[in-house]
């Protein structure tokens, strides 16, 4: 009798259990089902924005080539041509004779770059153009006079306040310069001071207080370094602002605390029998550390920092501070030039008021994607490397 009170008792329990667990499920999968859906949808979207911005419109007509048009380029076409054409094409006549002499003095048949608001309504989308210019456009594609050809202006220029002729091309070069900054400085950094902190540093209060910190610094918010670095290395040390080397210092300040948390974490984890048999065999404290815990914890760390310098890579904020948002057309040669970097650019053209700005700014957001989760694979890559060797 009281074993059927006890089955009746917990029959209830476990039927609510039951249920508790087959909702927690349920959530789980709608969680998992949005999630995706809004990935999918995020990513259809930018593709379908930023596509456009890989392909310009070019009109072919008779273009005159002389002394006077090298003093005065807009003289080189005439009447309804010239609302369609790009300035930036047409002030860039002298140097295209230069590359290109047996141009000098002829009237020849080119491909001109159409400005921002034709390119727009060639692609069907929203333009100011006006009717007249619309109708004269239709006239020319009907001639096979118009077409769309591959945007190498985008990946091979820099800003420009005309759209048709903006890139990313010094943003770029400016990105790799500041990253290669970080990585020199916060990676050797970062992992000698997790090995001492794990294996040399006394367990006590000082320890405990710097480890406390490290890992609340890597939870601020990083507008905050770009104000260290802009009072640190700015204002006292008096490194070039707007430069990939304060852009990388300060980036290096923020990567820091995630890469040392990542690599004690690593290190923490190689057992300690091989640290145990390293001292039965008579090494030193520092040999079993170089040559058995740090290769056996290096796939943790090189996955720990290639993830945070790719969090780096996608940072503005602390940029912004640093002053590398800055309108600069040319790609800079040298690591204290002034200089733009990629999420930078893409920042600022997504306040601009010109429609042809916001499909290169998806497009500049799809090539950040891509470098993005081109680093979060060699960070993979080179983890199942690491485990393969050792």
């Amino acid at each position: 009798m009281k074993e059927q009170n006890d089955n009746y008792f917990y029959i209830p329990q476990i039927k609510r259990r039951n249920q508790k667990a087959a909702l927690f499920k349920g959530a789980t999968i709608m969680a998992i089902v949005f999630s995706v859906s809004f990935l999918i949808f995020f990513l259809v979207d930018l593709g379908r924005s930023g596509y456009p911005a890989f392909f310009q419109t070019y009109v072919k007509m008779e273009v005159t080539i002389n002394e006077e048009v090298l003093e005065n380029p807009y003289v080189a076409v005439k009447g309804k041509n010239l609302k369609i054409i790009s300035r930036a094409w047409l002030r860039d006549i002298p140097n295209q004779v230069k590359q290109n002499p047996t141009w000098m003095n002829t009237t020849q048949e080119h491909w001109v770059l159409a400005n921002s608001e034709v390119d727009q309504y060639v692609k069907g989308k929203e333009s100011r153009t006006k009717p007249n210019e619309r109708a004269y456009v239709d006239e020319l594609k009907e001639k096979g006079l118009v077409e769309l050809k591959f945007n190498t202006i985008f990946l091979t220029t820099g800003d420009s306040k005309i759209p048709e002729n903006s890139g990313i091309y010094s943003s770029i070069i400016g990105t790799v310069m500041t990253i290669i900054v970080t990585m020199l400085i916060a990676f050797p950094i970062g992992v000698m001071t997790a090995i001492y902190l794990e294996e040399f540093a006394p367990d006590n209060r000082w320890t405990q207080i710097i480890e406390v910190n490290i890992n609340n610094l890597a939870a601020i918010p990083s507008i905050l370094f770009g104000l260290l670095g802009l009072a640190i290395f700015i204002n006292f040390f008096g490194v070039p602002r707007s430069s990939p080397l304060v852009g990388g210092m300060t980036l290096a300040l923020m990567c820091l605390p995630v890469i040392i948390v990542s690599s004690k974490a690593s290190l923490k984890s190689v057992p300690a029998s091989i640290r145990q048999a390293g001292f039965g065999l008579g090494l030193t404290k520092w040999q079993i550390v170089r040559d058995h815990v740090l290769p056996l914890a290096m796939p943790g760390i090189m996955t720990g920092s290639i993830i945070s310098i790719a969090h780096a890579l996608g940072e503005t904020a602390p940029l912004i501070i640093v002053g590398m948002i800055a309108f600069v057309p040319d790609a800079a040669t040298s690591f204290t030039d002034a200089a733009t970097v990629l999420p930078a650019q893409i920042f600022t053209w997504a306040g601009m008021p010109e429609k042809a700005y916001l499909e290169r700014t998806a497009a500049g957001i799809i090539v950040l994607l891509a470098v993005l989760l081109s680093m979060n694979a060699g960070a993979v890559y080179l983890r199942k490397k690491f485990e393969r060797k050792w």
